[in-house]
Protein backbone atom coordinates (compact mmCIF):
# COMPACT_ATOMS: atom_id res chain seq x y z
CA UNK A 1 0.00 0.00 0.00
CA UNK A 2 1.68 3.18 -1.21
CA UNK A 3 0.72 6.49 -0.92
CA UNK A 4 3.14 8.15 -3.49
CA UNK A 5 1.91 11.91 -2.87
CA UNK A 6 4.08 11.69 0.75
CA UNK A 7 5.81 8.82 -0.29
CA UNK A 8 4.49 6.66 2.67
CA UNK A 9 4.37 3.20 2.89
CA UNK A 10 2.69 -0.01 4.52
CA UNK A 11 4.96 -2.97 4.94
CA UNK A 12 3.28 -6.51 4.65
CA UNK A 13 3.92 -7.17 8.17
CA UNK A 14 1.49 -4.18 9.35
CA UNK A 15 -1.34 -5.53 6.64
CA UNK A 16 -1.11 -8.61 9.02
CA UNK A 17 -0.99 -7.17 12.23
CA UNK A 18 -4.24 -4.76 11.11
CA UNK A 19 -5.93 -7.77 10.23
CA UNK A 20 -5.65 -9.34 13.76
CA UNK A 21 -6.58 -5.88 15.40
CA UNK A 22 -9.38 -6.67 13.15
CA UNK A 23 -10.15 -9.67 13.92
CA UNK A 24 -9.89 -8.76 17.87
CA UNK A 25 -11.97 -4.80 17.99
CA UNK A 26 -14.08 -6.35 20.18
CA UNK A 27 -11.51 -6.18 22.78
CA UNK A 28 -9.96 -2.79 22.00
CA UNK A 29 -12.48 -0.34 23.35
CA UNK A 30 -10.68 1.25 26.53
CA UNK A 31 -7.25 -0.61 26.07
CA UNK A 32 -4.16 1.32 26.17
CA UNK A 33 -2.07 0.57 23.17
CA UNK A 34 1.32 1.54 22.12
CA UNK A 35 2.42 0.84 18.57
CA UNK A 36 6.34 1.25 18.63
CA UNK A 37 8.69 1.90 15.49
CA UNK A 38 5.01 2.46 13.87
CA UNK A 39 6.39 4.49 10.85
CA UNK A 40 3.11 4.90 9.16
CA UNK A 41 0.90 3.29 11.44
CA UNK A 42 -1.30 1.41 10.31
CA UNK A 43 -2.01 -1.00 12.83
CA UNK A 44 -2.22 1.96 15.55
CA UNK A 45 -4.21 4.05 13.47
CA UNK A 46 -6.77 1.02 13.16
CA UNK A 47 -6.78 -0.14 16.95
CA UNK A 48 -7.47 3.93 17.45
CA UNK A 49 -10.31 3.69 14.99
CA UNK A 50 -11.58 0.81 17.12
CA UNK A 51 -11.57 2.61 20.70
CA UNK A 52 -8.59 1.89 22.07
CA UNK A 53 -6.20 4.58 23.49
CA UNK A 54 -3.39 4.53 21.24
CA UNK A 55 0.24 6.21 21.33
CA UNK A 56 2.63 6.11 18.64
CA UNK A 57 5.71 5.71 18.61
CA UNK A 58 9.17 5.82 16.33
CA UNK A 59 12.65 6.47 17.09
CA UNK A 60 13.98 10.11 18.63
CA UNK A 61 16.72 9.61 16.17
CA UNK A 62 14.33 9.70 13.12
CA UNK A 63 12.48 12.86 12.41
CA UNK A 64 10.92 11.70 9.18
CA UNK A 65 9.05 8.15 10.70
CA UNK A 66 7.68 10.41 13.68
CA UNK A 67 6.49 13.16 10.95
CA UNK A 68 4.92 9.89 9.16
CA UNK A 69 2.89 8.36 12.36
CA UNK A 70 1.42 12.09 12.51
CA UNK A 71 0.83 12.55 9.10
CA UNK A 72 -1.11 9.15 9.26
CA UNK A 73 -3.14 10.85 12.36
CA UNK A 74 -3.86 13.25 10.22
CA UNK A 75 -4.94 11.71 7.13
CA UNK A 76 -7.01 9.09 9.01
CA UNK A 77 -8.93 12.50 11.33
CA UNK A 78 -6.63 11.14 14.56
CA UNK A 79 -5.60 14.33 15.43
CA UNK A 80 -5.43 13.62 19.28
CA UNK A 81 -3.45 10.89 19.10
CA UNK A 82 -0.01 11.15 20.76
CA UNK A 83 3.27 10.78 19.05
CA UNK A 84 6.82 10.27 20.82
CA UNK A 85 10.31 9.52 20.19
CA UNK A 86 10.99 6.35 22.02
CA UNK A 87 14.50 5.18 20.77
CA UNK A 88 14.49 0.90 21.76
CA UNK A 89 17.06 -0.14 24.40
CA UNK A 90 17.34 3.58 26.15
CA UNK A 91 15.38 4.59 29.23
CA UNK A 92 14.35 8.21 28.26
CA UNK A 93 12.15 10.45 29.83
CA UNK A 94 9.47 9.54 27.32
CA UNK A 95 9.63 6.19 28.06
CA UNK A 96 9.66 6.45 31.64
CA UNK A 97 6.80 8.96 32.12
CA UNK A 98 4.68 6.51 29.84
CA UNK A 99 1.26 5.35 31.71
CA UNK A 100 1.36 1.23 31.37
CA UNK A 101 0.14 -0.12 28.46
CA UNK A 102 -1.93 -3.09 27.98
CA UNK A 103 -0.90 -3.92 24.32
CA UNK A 104 2.16 -3.04 22.53
CA UNK A 105 1.67 -3.43 18.86
CA UNK A 106 5.30 -3.62 16.27
CA UNK A 107 5.01 -5.16 12.99
CA UNK A 108 8.59 -5.65 11.69
CA UNK A 109 10.61 -4.38 13.78
CA UNK A 110 12.75 -7.64 14.14
CA UNK A 111 14.53 -6.66 10.87
CA UNK A 112 17.86 -6.29 11.86
CA UNK A 113 19.36 -8.73 14.54
CA UNK A 114 21.70 -6.21 16.01
CA UNK A 115 18.39 -4.38 17.52
CA UNK A 116 16.75 -7.30 18.49
CA UNK A 117 18.04 -6.93 22.08
CA UNK A 118 17.33 -3.30 22.46
CA UNK A 119 13.66 -4.20 21.34
CA UNK A 120 13.09 -6.78 24.07
CA UNK A 121 15.06 -4.38 26.87
CA UNK A 122 12.22 -1.76 25.95
CA UNK A 123 9.59 -4.50 26.10
CA UNK A 124 10.40 -6.10 29.08
CA UNK A 125 10.25 -2.87 30.92
CA UNK A 126 7.18 -1.65 29.45
CA UNK A 127 5.52 -5.37 30.73
CA UNK A 128 7.04 -4.77 33.72
CA UNK A 129 4.60 -1.64 34.09
CA UNK A 130 1.85 -3.90 33.65
CA UNK A 131 2.38 -7.81 34.16
CA UNK A 132 -0.74 -8.96 32.16
CA UNK A 133 -0.03 -6.87 29.12
CA UNK A 134 1.52 -8.03 26.02
CA UNK A 135 3.41 -7.50 22.56
CA UNK A 136 1.88 -8.17 19.69
CA UNK A 137 4.07 -8.78 16.39
CA UNK A 138 4.66 -9.54 12.93
CA UNK A 139 7.73 -10.13 11.50
CA UNK A 140 9.11 -11.48 7.81
CA UNK A 141 11.02 -14.32 7.58
CA UNK A 142 14.11 -12.92 5.81
CA UNK A 143 16.87 -15.74 6.97
CA UNK A 144 16.71 -19.56 8.34
CA UNK A 145 18.57 -18.66 11.17
CA UNK A 146 16.81 -16.11 12.64
CA UNK A 147 15.83 -16.55 16.08
CA UNK A 148 14.98 -15.12 19.26
CA UNK A 149 14.40 -17.55 21.59
CA UNK A 150 17.85 -16.89 23.26
CA UNK A 151 16.83 -13.29 24.36
CA UNK A 152 13.35 -14.34 25.11
CA UNK A 153 15.03 -16.66 28.02
CA UNK A 154 17.65 -13.43 28.88
CA UNK A 155 14.67 -11.45 29.44
CA UNK A 156 12.23 -13.97 31.12
CA UNK A 157 9.82 -13.32 28.19
CA UNK A 158 8.30 -16.27 26.30
CA UNK A 159 6.62 -16.42 22.74
CA UNK A 160 3.31 -17.43 21.39
CA UNK A 161 2.85 -18.45 18.05
CA UNK A 162 -0.17 -17.32 16.35
CA UNK A 163 -1.02 -19.15 13.27
CA UNK A 164 -2.01 -17.07 10.39
CA UNK A 165 -4.88 -18.51 9.49
CA UNK A 166 -6.36 -18.72 13.11
CA UNK A 167 -7.58 -14.87 11.95
CA UNK A 168 -7.80 -14.97 7.88
CA UNK A 169 -3.92 -13.43 8.00
CA UNK A 170 -2.74 -15.84 5.44
CA UNK A 171 -4.73 -14.61 2.49
CA UNK A 172 -2.54 -13.85 -0.53
CA UNK A 173 -4.66 -10.40 -0.95
CA UNK A 174 -5.51 -9.26 2.14
CA UNK A 175 -7.48 -5.65 2.88
CA UNK A 176 -7.65 -5.34 -0.76
CA UNK A 177 -4.00 -5.57 -0.93
CA UNK A 178 -1.53 -7.97 -3.09
CA UNK A 179 0.40 -7.69 0.84
CA UNK A 180 1.43 -10.14 1.73
CA UNK A 181 1.40 -12.21 -1.02
CA UNK A 182 4.52 -14.45 -1.39
CA UNK A 183 6.23 -13.05 1.52
CA UNK A 184 6.61 -15.40 4.95
CA UNK A 185 5.12 -13.33 7.39
CA UNK A 186 4.74 -14.88 10.99
CA UNK A 187 3.15 -13.40 13.71
CA UNK A 188 3.51 -13.86 17.80
CA UNK A 189 2.40 -12.76 20.87
CA UNK A 190 5.33 -11.67 23.53
CA UNK A 191 4.15 -11.68 27.15
CA UNK A 192 6.21 -11.96 30.51
CA UNK A 193 7.13 -15.63 30.89
CA UNK A 194 5.63 -15.49 34.76
CA UNK A 195 2.62 -13.40 34.03
CA UNK A 196 0.94 -16.27 35.72
CA UNK A 197 -0.32 -18.41 32.83
CA UNK A 198 -2.12 -15.42 30.93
Amino acid sequence: VLDSQYGMYVWPCAVVLAQYLWAHRGSLPGKRVLEIGAGVSLPGVLAAKCGAEVTLSDSEELPQCLQNCRRSCLMNHLPHVPVIGLTWGQLSPQLLALAPVDIILGSDVFFDPKDFEDILTTIYFLLEKNPHAQFWTTYQVRSADWSIEALLCKWKLKSTPIPLHSFGGDKEHLASSSLPGRHTIEMMIISLADSGGT
